[in-house]
């Protein structure tokens, strides 16, 4: 039977709730202490493990303790710093651009709004979404590969593209929910419903869970 959107609604609430309960310690597992590490964290951690950047950035950090010193260098000057993680040569040159914006034009100051966010070189929607939620300055449901894979296979989306997966859950849940859900949705990703062998079994929200895109006979 077809579901209406209001039960819809009600399932991902509940979905959340569960999701909570399972995951009381699910918070950012990036490492950093101001905003401006914040966003560089951000900016590394595409594509690469939250761990391994947690590795990197303190050495990082304290070379380069404000967004004057980024600006003032070539990117090269970071690789030896995040060169384990993966697309470094890019993130250093984003992160230089970012940092120069930022002096330029901010005062050195990470800014609170989406728009300005974005508007820095080398920051899409869904790190300045991470970014805004974790400096408490906005609401906002940033998309990552365990969100938008996690939300398909409950089916609470049909989209693949992360833009719309977000306009979609963002119609789902109420707006102050929209950062602690993000996170409860990135935690069950990494931790039960992974990409290649979700374990459905042990899943909190099973039961809620039509598998959409889940094939059949995997143990979990």
């Amino acid at each position: 039977m077809r579901e209406s959107r209001t039960e819809k609604r009600q399932r991902a609430l509940e979905v959340a709730e569960r999701l909570g309960q399972a995951l009381p310690q699910a918070r950012i597992a990036l490492e950093f202490r101001s905003d401006l590490e914040l966003l560089v964290a951000v900016v590394l951690s595409a594509q690469c493990t939250d761990a391994r950047v947690n590795l990197a950035t303190p050495a990082l950090f304290a070379r380069f303790p404000d967004a004057a010193s980024y600006a003032a260098v070539r990117p090269e000057e970071l690789w030896p710093y995040i060169q384990r993680l993966g697309l470094y040569r890019a993130k250093a040159k984003a992160i230089v651009a970012a940092m120069g914006a930022l002096a330029r034009e901010h005062g050195g100051r990470v800014p609170r709004t989406r728009e300005a966010l974005e508007q820095l070189p080398g920051v899409g929607r869904k790190t300045a979404g991470v970014v805004l939620v974790h400096l408490g300055a906005g609401a906002a449901f940033p998309v990552d590969t365990h969100v938008g894979r996690v939300s398909r296979r409950l089916d609470l989306t049909r989209e693949e593209d992360p833009d719309k997966v977000e306009r979609d859950l963002c119609a789902l849940y109420p707006e102050a929910r929209w950062g602690r859900t993000h996170q409860l949705f990135v935690w069950h990703g990494r931790l039960t419903c992974t990409a290649r062998a979700p374990a459905c079994p042990r899943c909190a929200v099973g039961d809620l869970c039509p598998k959409r895109g889940v094939k059949r006979g995997r143990p979990g």
